[in-house]
């Protein structure tokens, strides 16, 4: 049977695991990492509840890929808008993403936000799974995403790095799931929905991460389920 796993940042995002796959076959927590397995029928999907941040979802995303040996990781989750395009419950499928707070240029030339492994700040999402996602949902819009360990809210801030990174989305959690992916050669899929527009702020955020949150997994799940 295929294995899946799902990286799931945070509890708010867990609730619309719950309630849409219900009954699990199996409950465990390893490393501080709760995981929930739920048998799909044609593959098993392995739920790792990481908590916020890049480095909570760098070891989720390994323990997955080591511990559970995964085929695929399928990040969910809900993120800030940094374009006007990018309105409350926009849903989109990243292309690639800056870890915009990791920084070397200092001692060894790279760019602010470089990992000195790629030629530029950018890291590559699967092609081939971006273009399939696109092909299941098109009203998908594949983007860039800036990902970093701050909440950020505010037109300014989030203008910023619009204009540094040419990002439409940003959020915490997505560099740490590319990269561990990509240096361990497994595919990942990385589905967002907009919580909080350009304008927007932590009181609009928090009315607004449930129901996108929700829809966001509404999407990963159809995806998922014609790979």
């Amino acid at each position: 049977m295929k294995k899946i796993g799902m990286l799931v940042a945070v509890t708010r995002e867990m609730r619309a695991v719950f309630a849409r796959y219900g009954r699990t076959v199996a409950e465990e927590t390893r490393c501080g990492v709760k995981l929930l397995t739920y048998d799909m029928g044609a593959y098993q999907l392995i739920v790792a509840g990481s908590g916020a941040g890049e480095i909570a979802a760098a070891a989720a995303c390994a323990l997955l890929i080591d511990r559970y040996e995964v085929e695929l990781v399928v990040n969910f989750g809900v993120v800030g808008g940094l374009t006007e395009e990018m309105t409350r419950t926009k849903t989109c499928v990243i292309e690639r993403v800056v870890h915009y707070d990791f920084d070397t240029s200092a001692c060894d030339g790279t760019l602010p936000g470089q990992y000195c492994e790629y030629p530029d700040v950018y890291l590559p999402a699967t092609p081939a799974l971006v273009r399939r996602a696109l092909e299941i949902a098109p009203e998908l819009k594949a983007v860039t995403c800036a990902s970093g360990d701050k909440f950020v809210e505010g037109r300014e801030r989030k203008s910023a790095l619009r204009d540094q990174f040419g990002a439409d989305i940003c959020e915490m959690e997505a560099a740490a799931v590319v990269l561990t992916c990509n240096r361990s050669e497994v595919p990942c899929l990385l589905i967002k929905t907009v919580a909080d527009a350009l304008s927007d702020g932590a009181e609009d955020f928090n009315t607004a991460v449930q129901h996108s949150a929700e829809h966001c997994l509404a999407v990963a799940d159809k995806i998922i389920r014609e790979l």
